[in-house]
């Protein structure tokens, strides 16, 4: 393995001295029944001052092998920095290792932090070994800064993403490793750094790996040189001088600046984003997409390889006609033009294919001749214009003149317009990302692309504006080519055009087509005007032939690096490299299909503004993604490149889309259309990456931003939203629950799911953060819009008033605490009811609302899952200890939507079961519990069958029903308004809201028809309102009885003992009922047995109740008369919310 690149040679001076301090080979293992090998080993370098008398065991030991840095060519290229140096990475493998027992410490040095074992852990890496520190085994020490620590001093290797071809990644010592207690395992997570690669990372660890020999190039010849054949296209022999002659020297000038001006804010914004990082393959596409992230990136990759593709066919087509009217000059056709067009183009492509194939090196050195023939041609053309001839002149060639140039300086239009010339001329300046898109092939992209770009621009600008000027300085816009057509000598007097002044009257020509030469006339114009004619040609050939060439080559590495990303799953197939180049030939054999497919067509004009369309959105984007990342103000936003400024980049956006619709309208619409349909698709599919593209810093800075925007504006009524703080424990443990008050709160309030943790010796923090992002995770792929928040707490109580004092931020905060009715209250441990109870007074004294939800088949599934099969080792979540095994490890319960078709549901079936199989595959946590196709069925018993069944009530649409409200007493308005926005949602649509209220027996129609009119002031819907005017009456006996029978066991029975007895066992167990507050609360009790029966007189096949929650006084009732009365009120009913507000109106009717 290669030595870390920070590191450079040593001094040649301090060579003597330092070897004697200087470690043994970078391989080498200490000794012990376990051999150990540290991730990163060091160099000891003693100071001049100290290394006399530094007599440590470890320099002594390196004494001993004083010539193994020398002979290691990795070793002898160190530099000391300060008395650290890094030498290499472990290799894990152990070749290479030099076993020399004396080289490890010897006792006397124990320290539990430099301690350090092997374990068989292994990444995604490909089998890279990781290491623990521990204080079983051997010692091996570290030395920074000259004490003996593991802690690790900066260094370049920490803060790679994978074995870059820069260097070796080494993996500094994890915050466990150095602080976690010396019993503990450090690496519990399983990977030293906590991050995992992705699959983009592995396949770059795995060309990196590959990458040896390969062919890099420089900025000359990898952007420069590519670049500048790029831009000087056909048009600057062909067509530059037509547009002299149309627009004249000046508009051509400002033609060629706007241009320029375009291609150099690009270039600039290009620039900005290439220094802002490594940059991999892919040029435009990787440079977009790692920018503004993968639906702009992956919509643009695809049409920007699509154009390359058919520019290979524009390129080739244009050197054809030229060959086939050097042919026709020669009366040499084969068939006819069009058929000549193909062939030639054919036989062209298949040329220029193999030149691609043969690999980047000859491709090169195919673009080094050409430039030079290129350039050849245009100082051709430049001292041809100095040397004017007399057979030239009746041609329009004459010369140097300021009348010529001041004739030619206006606009002459005929035809055309100023901007479609400009749109004409603008495909020429194209070309500027040619370097760029074989950005994988460079050396040191971050360099080479600034450099060769901007100069290539600028060069190719100055030419432009050279040849305009010179065009327009020394050719007349029109001439004959008639020696005849001269002038008398008595007219010449009267002479207004420069011709006359030379003698000539081309004045006929103007008006008539019969003229074939001057800037109007002749596209060939500039072989007429240059030294050698056939340069020209050679020129144009090569203009020609170098950008199907370079775009040949942009196509498919653009295309292979779009396949590697895996944005459109159809074409992984192409994302297969060759060689040690990693060639794309897959790609390549697809370009010359495209290619081939539009030379056939030997049509290309209506096809060529699309192409400069998809170009120009290529670049509105790259600006547009400098302008993003600056506006989101992220940190990790920091060119090294400076020269640029976000206004500007915006500017340059904005023009590129308005030269767009100035170039073809349609077109620019079809552009639009299809990078809006591919970003639509990208979006749709969600690809499984992360890139931390600007979308989402500005998706952050945004939320903050307006966080905190809301937090200096005062609560509104009007603007008043339910937000849930919702004890669901695990998210999917309880799927009815979260599935009701997703209901209410999707896109109008906040909703997050609370979990309180207990019973725990030691916290185990990293485990919590894990589950943290796992189950919200989960909430995200069910697309529950809620936030999961769990935290540790030595009881319920207390971890209730943890999440309802710190839940939320700002305004973004919980105002309503939901709850699942407590079932089984009476089973279990009258304590629990206590807390379950004060978690309610909490509540109310915080200013929550409180919800309760009651099923009669329960709330919580998660049992059904079976505790009894502990998760294997490897599905583990990492850090969990054997321990922790028996708790609920079903609560990874999954809500899936699917009804069990029998009572013996299989595994498979059971909504307890995640489906691993579409998680994402950068998931840092391994699957709750993995499908195994072998697993037994487990049969359910009825109740559970029913629980199931009930859990995934919500999830289904509610059909034609009611939901019943029962607003008894008045809370501000939170028991009406939660109904109306349940009944607001698809699945609820269809329920009518039906209100009952408490009345008087004489007076029910009064109250409600003022019901009725308060409703309608609220402007919500309701079927039908019934007042209860028989509340007060009596329950009957057989019910009281019951309840009687049900709250026996939990009586105090005070006067049956002694007083100082009864107040012994109250404060013992405070949940014991009074014989004083039974008598002090009979007519309560009663209401609430009364009002069971009315329910069910009333309700009973509703969708949903929805019912004012009772209050107790807090110290006045005890938790379980408390606990009693919800249990009378809501026992065998349709599920029952029962609900009260804060006493805060959450309705009005102003407006």
């Amino acid at each position: 393995m290669s030595a870390p690149s920070s590191a450079s040679s040593a001094p040649a001076e301090n060579s003597a001295t330092d070897h004697d301090f200087l470690a043994p080979d970078a391989g080498q293992k200490p000794p012990g029944p376990t051999p150990s090998q540290s991730r990163f080993q060091v160099d000891l370098v003693a100071e001049a001052a100290g290394a006399a008398d530094d007599k440590t065991p470890s320099s002594d030991a390196s004494a001993a092998a004083p010539d193994a840095p020398s002979s290691n060519p990795a070793v002898s290229g160190e530099e000391a920095k300060g008395r650290f140096r890094v030498v290499n990475f472990a290799d894990p493998t152990g070749v290479g290792s030099v076993d020399s027992p004396e080289a490890a410490p010897t006792e006397g040095m124990q320290n539990g932090d430099t301690v350090m074992s092997e374990t068989s852990l292994h990444s995604s890496t490909g089998g890279q070994h990781h290491y623990h520190y521990d204080t079983h085994t051997n010692t091996y020490y570290l030395r920074t800064f000259g004490h003996n620590t593991i802690d690790a001093v900066p260094n370049i290797d920490f803060y790679r993403q994978t074995a870059a071809p820069l260097g070796e990644k080494l993996t500094r010592p994890t915050l466990s490793e150095l602080h976690d207690e010396l019993d503990k395992e450090p690496f519990e997570d399983g990977f030293a750094n906590g991050d995992e690669l992705t699959p983009a990372e592995e396949a770059a660890a795995k060309e990196a790996a590959e990458s040896k020999g390969v062919v890099k190039f420089g900025w000359i010849k990898g952007v420069l040189v590519r670049c500048m054949l790029n831009i000087w296209g056909v048009m600057l022999f062909i067509r530059m001088s037509w547009i002299v002659g149309q627009s004249g020297i000046a508009l051509s000038c400002v033609i060629v600046a706007m241009a320029t001006v375009v291609t150099t804010i690009t270039g600039l914004s290009t620039s900005a984003i290439a220094t802002n990082g490594f940059v991999r393959g892919g040029g435009a596409y990787y440079l977009i997409s790692r920018s503004l992230g993968p639906e702009f990136g992956g919509s643009i990759g695809l049409i920007f390889a699509f154009a390359n593709a058919v520019a290979v066919a524009m390129y080739v087509v244009g050197f054809a006609e030229t060959v086939v009217e050097l042919l026709i000059g020669m009366d040499a056709v084969m068939t006819d033009e069009v058929n000549d067009i193909r062939i030639i183009g054919t036989i062209t492509i298949i040329i220029l294919l193999g030149i691609s194939v043969a690999g980047m090196e000859w491709e090169a050195k195919a673009q080094i001749f050409l430039l030079v023939v290129l350039v050849t041609a245009i100082f051709n053309y430049f001292i041809g214009s100095f040397i004017p001839m007399k057979s030239k002149e009746a041609k329009g060639f004459l010369g140097y003149d300021a009348s010529i140039m001041w004739e030619n300086m206006g606009p002459d239009f005929r035809g055309e317009t100023f901007f479609s010339v400009f749109a004409i001329f603008f495909p020429a300046a194209t070309g500027i990302l040619a370097g760029a898109n074989i950005s994988g092939d460079l050396a040191d992209p971050q360099m080479a692309i600034p450099k060769g770009t901007l100069l290539a621009i600028l060069i190719t600008g100055i030419v432009y504006l050279g040849v305009a000027i010179s065009t327009g300085s020394c050719i007349l816009r029109d001439a004959s080519g008639n020696v005849n057509d001269t002038i008398s000598s008595h007219l010449m007097a009267n002479c207004s055009t420069a011709a006359c002044k030379f003698g000539y009257d081309f004045s006929t020509c103007k008006n008539e087509d019969t003229c074939r030469y001057g800037l109007h006339r002749d596209f060939q114009v500039m072989s007429l005007v240059s030294g050698f004619g056939p340069i020209i040609t050679a020129g144009i050939f090569s203009a020609t032939l170098s950008s199907a060439l370079a775009s040949l080559v942009s196509a498919p590495k653009v295309f292979q690096a779009l396949c590697k990303d895996n944005i459109y799953p159809g074409l992984q197939m192409f994302a297969k490299g060759y060689g040690k180049n990693n060639e794309p030939l897959r790609g390549y054999i697809l370009t010359f299909g495209i290619g081939l497919a539009f030379i056939l067509i030997a049509e290309l004009n209506t096809i060529a503004p699309i192409i400069s369309n998809f170009f120009l959105a290529s670049y509105a984007l790259i600006n547009f993604s400098v302008f993003h990342a600056s506006l989101a103000n992220s940190p990790g936003w920091r060119p090294s490149f400076k020269y640029y400024n976000m206004w500007v980049s915006l500017a340059g956006a904005i023009l590129c889309c308005g030269v767009m619709f100035v170039i073809n309208w349609a077109a620019a619409l079809l552009t639009n259309v299809i990078v809006m349909a591919l970003y639509i698709y990208v979006s749709h599919k969600k690809p499984d990456v992360n890139w931390g593209s600007s979308t989402q810093a500005l998706t952050y800075h945004q939320a903050l931003t307006h966080t905190l925007h809301l937090s200096g504006v005062e609560d509104h009524i009007k603007n008043f939203r339910p937000q849930c703080l919702v004890m669901t424990g695990y998210p999917n443990s309880r799927p009815a629950l979260l599935d009701l008050v997703h209901s209410f709160t999707k896109n109008v309030g906040m909703m997050i799911c609370g979990h309180i943790r207990t019973g725990y010796r030691r916290p185990n923090f990293k485990e919590l953060a894990t589950d943290q992002a796992r189950y919200q995770r989960w909430l995200l792929k069910n697309e529950t819009k809620a936030f999961y928040t769990p935290v540790f707490a030595e009881d319920l109580k207390q971890g209730c008033q943890y999440l309802l004092q710190a839940a939320g931020l700002g305004r973004l905060k919980p105002n309503t605490l939901v709850l699942g009715f407590k079932n089984d209250w009476r089973d279990g441990d009258m304590m629990n009811v206590e807390t379950y109870i004060s978690m309610i007074h909490d509540a109310f004294d915080f200013q929550f609302g409180a919800v309760i939800l009651r099923l009669k088949e329960g709330l919580d599934v998660s049992h059904i899952q079976g505790q009894d099969e502990s998760l294997s080792s490897q599905e583990k979540p990492s850090g969990m200890k054997d321990v922790i095994v028996s708790i609920d490890t079903s609560k990874d319960s999954d809500a899936d939507s699917s009804k069990p078709s029998s009572k013996a549901t299989s595994l498979q079936n059971s909504p307890a079961v995640q489906k691993d199989d579409e998680d994402d595959g950068k998931a840092t946590t391994q699957p709750l519990l993995k499908k195994d196709k072998k697993s037994p069925t487990v049969p359910l018993n009825v109740s559970d069958q029913r629980l199931l069944e009930a859990s995934q009530q919500f999830q289904k649409k509610q059909g034609k029903g009611t939901v019943d409200v029962w607003w008894l007493f008045d809370d501000g308005g939170l028991t009406l308004l939660i109904p109306y926005l349940l009944t607001n949602k698809k699945r609820w649509k269809e329920c009518k809201i039906r209100v009952f209220i408490g009345g008087k027996i004489n007076r029910i129609d009064h109250d409600r028809r003022a019901m009725a009119t308060l409703l309608s002031k609220f402007r919500i819907d309701f079927s039908d309102i019934t007042v209860l005017g028989d509340i007060n009456t009596k329950p009957k006996k057989e019910h009281m009885a019951a309840f009687e029978e049900m709250i026996e066991p939990y009586r105090l029975k005070e006067d049956d003992m002694e007083q100082e007895a009864a107040e012994r066992l109250k404060n013992s167990e405070p949940w014991r009922i009074t014989d004083n507050e039974l008598e002090l609360y009979r007519a309560k009790t009663h209401r609430q047995i009364r009002l069971n029966e009315l329910l069910k007189e009333h309700s009973s096949t509703a969708n949903l109740i929805v019912i004012s929650l009772p209050l107790a006084r807090k110290g006045a009732v005890s938790s379980a008369l408390y606990m009693a009365w919800l249990e009378a009120l809501s026992k065998d009913l349709p599920p029952i919310l029962l609900v009260r507000g804060n006493h805060q109106s959450v309705l009005t009717f102003y407006s």
